[in-house]
């Protein structure tokens, strides 16, 4: 009675909801339910189907090879099987020189003759000097049109029709495409040992005409380029990240068992660990740093070094060491601090840890679950990322008029059937109609732009709703065990396959609801992203304040709404009822317990957060000396690679969703209980009539002399 009594003054004017009275029918997670929230579960329904048919309308009229392969003037794809290009996976640009056009930048498209060729051309060579060599010509009829029918019409005719090229010059495949082999030999740029060449009309012209042509063609390629030998460095070093991963995974699942059975011993040694791990972080680095005192390049500043895709470019600089020996000495700092501050806390966060792995270890299942939120997670980002690819795909091929001299045509869209015979050529004689983009101007192709909306908003839906599908299973196979009085024979059979099918079954429509609230608000930042990208380039100060106040808005909304769904889903598990009245009654009972929460919950957030730190740094630190070839037992078994930081960023960031994953059953199985636990103080008094459910271990340290605080409050109350 004392603790209602307590509990009562402590909201005196009912400000966050009646505490709970005391129920001797309740026995836990309530069976007798009904269906909550099912307009929201129609409106799931309905827009899956949508999006079912947005996949097969973007599967049925895109084509993804308009990413990946070049297209020539005809807007032909080089290198297709089944095509006439099937053997010609180049493109070959007539005169590169006229790539230095603005067009290039405005158009995405250079304003010359492209064809697709077998092989890029090894050789200086006009047309003209080709015409009286038969050798020379056959050679070059491989970069002429189709239309090209040999000598029989004149050279300079052949030229002005564009039927072969002015001009060959040596030139390396770059992303499929034909660029000029530029090369720098003691500050001298050249292009196959000459620094002149001949435009194929008698005129002698410097390479650093080809190579401001190249630098402007290339200006679209770049990021493919990078792309690619990303691409290259995964086909050689995937094996090794899935190793990684998988080291990784045994090192969580490792952790999680050793903390099942021994939580007290392992929180204090993955505190220790993350230490140790931080402080040869440290070391580290001002070793790297000192033995780079007084190289050639290695005081160079960060800010003049610029960009650079290849980020062994910064290891050689003393200022990068010096940054992340700053941080890493911040972060270990302002960790030991708090663990100095929170000494107290933390004896009773690991009894409340303890307590999770005792409920972990009657549902053994549920270490697996994540698992199966992984699955469903990778199916609705594989489905959203190829309807993104196949939308975007799905435009057809734009034609344009593109001329050397002033034309009142150019720029606008043509029709290479009909251009020939169109009053274009007898008005601007050297204008061709050469492929521009892919887009269209059809009511479907206007359309693309909400496809799109829509498709990234039914993915922030869709990945929430299995986020919370997992949350409300877990937490009520978890609330089985708390309410359960004889532990564990109170407990359902299978209480993780009892939940899963009570989600499913009465609560589509609440989960639904409230992963919906979440995508809209994700979506919201998703625009405010774009719009601040948009106006990076804008001199409006006032809208550039205005924008970072509203992304720093909606940030910490999502995040309060992110633990409102936790609790709120906890609540739904429990008792069954909506999505609103569930997030109101979690709210409430948080509030009640404002100074617990501050005490517990938060407490046991940062312990997880150590252990993640601890698997991810390990992990990290492995696949840093392994794939810098540093690990001289190993040294020549790792990968050759462009990017060394390609694959250990991603065994980085996939050993923290591992991790993530197998902690977040621990994370959800302790706000489980801190909730029930909050119930059970409200509900009952410890008396014999009305006993509480919380186990011995738990009461001895959480009610005897460990909850100062809130006693405080509740006497001040």
């Amino acid at each position: 009675m004392a603790m209602d009594r307590a509990a009562g003054r402590r909201d005196p004017n009912g400000d966050y909801g009646t505490p709970q009275k005391y129920d001797p029918t309740f026995k836990g997670p309530i069976y007798d339910r009904g269906c909550t929230d099912i307009i929201c579960c129609v409106l799931l329904v309905v827009a899956i189907v949508g999006y079912v048919v947005v996949g097969v309308v973007a599967w049925t009229h895109g084509d993804p090879r308009k990413v990946i392969h070049p297209t020539d003037s005809r807007g032909q794809f080089c290198g297709q099987p089944g095509t006439p290009n099937e053997k010609k996976p180049f493109l070959f640009y007539f005169d590169i020189v006229k790539c230095a056009s603005p067009l290039v930048l405005l158009e995405f498209q250079c304003p010359t003759t492209q064809i697709c060729v077998s092989k890029c051309p090894d050789r200086y060579l006009t047309y003209l000097t080709a015409v009286g060599s038969p050798a020379s010509l056959e050679y070059y009829r491989n970069f002429c049109t189709p239309e090209y029918k040999g000598t029989q019409k004149a050279a300079l005719n052949v030229l002005k029709d564009r039927e072969c090229p002015a001009m060959l010059i040596p030139s390396t495949p770059l992303a499929r495409r034909c660029f000029p082999a530029i090369q720098a030999k003691q500050g001298v740029i050249m292009v196959g040992n000459k620094t002149t060449f001949e435009d194929g009309w008698g005129n002698h012209r410097n390479v650093t005409e080809l190579l401001e042509g190249a630098k402007k063609a290339n200006v679209v390629l770049e990021t493919r380029q990078l792309a690619m030998k990303i691409f290259e460095d995964y086909t050689v070093s995937w094996y090794w990240i899935i190793i990684g991963l998988v080291i990784a995974m045994v090192a969580s699942l490792i952790f999680i068992v050793l903390l099942r059975f021994l939580a007290g011993v392992m929180v204090w040694v993955m505190i220790v660990m993350v230490i140790l791990v931080l402080g040869y972080g440290i070391f580290h680095c001002y070793m790297e740093y000192a033995k780079l005192k007084g190289e050639a390049g290695s005081d160079m500043s960060l800010a003049d070094l610029g960009f650079q895709t290849d980020l062994r470019v910064y290891l050689h600089l003393r200022q990068t060491w010096l940054a992340f020996l700053i941080i890493l000495c911040v972060l270990e700092l302002v960790i030991i601090l708090l663990l100095i501050f929170l000494r107290k806390r933390i004896l009773i966060a690991i009894a409340l840890i303890k307590e999770a792995s005792r409920a972990i270890g009657h549902v053994m299942s549920s270490l697996l679950f994540p698992l199966c939120t992984f699955f469903l997670l990778c199916l609705c980002i594989a489905y959203w990322a190829s309807t993104a690819v196949f939308l975007s795909t799905s435009n057809e091929a734009v034609y344009k008029v593109f001329n050397e001299s002033a034309c009142p045509f150019a720029g606008q869209t043509c029709r290479p059937e009909t251009f020939n015979s169109s009053n274009v050529t007898r008005l601007c004689p050297d204008a061709q109609c050469l492929f521009a983009f892919y887009g269209g101007e059809t009511a479907y192709h206007r359309y693309l732009v909400v496809l799109q909306f829509f498709n990234v908003f039914m993915f922030f839906w869709l990945a929430n709703f299995v986020i919370a599908l997992g949350q409300v299973t877990l937490a009520g196979a978890f609330a089985s065990y708390y309410w359960a009085f004889k532990k564990p024979d109170d407990m359902p059979a299978f209480p993780l396959f009892s939940a899963f099918g009570r989600a499913l079954r009465y609560h589509t429509g609440s989960l639904a609801f409230g992963s919906l609230i979440l995508a809209i608000v994700q979506v919201i930042r998703v625009i405010l992203e774009y719009l601040d990208h948009r106006l990076k380039a804008a001199e409006n100060k006032f809208a550039k304040f205005l924008l970072s106040c509203l992304k720093c808005c909606f940030w910490c909304l999502e995040k309060f709404l992110k633990f409102l769904n936790r609790n709120a889903y906890i609540m739904i598990a429990v008792y069954g009822t909506n999505f609103c009245t569930s997030a109101r009654n979690a709210f409430f009972l948080l509030m009640r317990n404002i100074i617990r929460v501050a005490v517990l919950d938060k407490v046991t957030d940062f312990l997880f957060f150590l252990g993640k730190l601890l698997i991810v740094g390990s992990v990290g630190i492995l696949a840093f000396f392994f794939f810098t070839q540093r690990i001289k037992l190993v040294q020549d078994t790792a990968p050759p690679l462009n990017y060394y930081w390609v694959p250990i960023l991603t065994v980085i960031v996939g050993s923290y969703l591992i991790a993530h994953g197998f902690f977040s059953v621990y994370g959800m199985c302790v706000d489980t209980l801190f909730l029930c636990f909050c119930e059970d103080l409200e509900r009952n008094d410890g008396s014999p009539e009305r006993p509480y459910y919380m186990s011995p271990e738990l009461s001895e340290i959480l009610l005897k002399g460990h909850l100062e605080p809130s006693k405080s409050a509740d006497s001040q109350g």
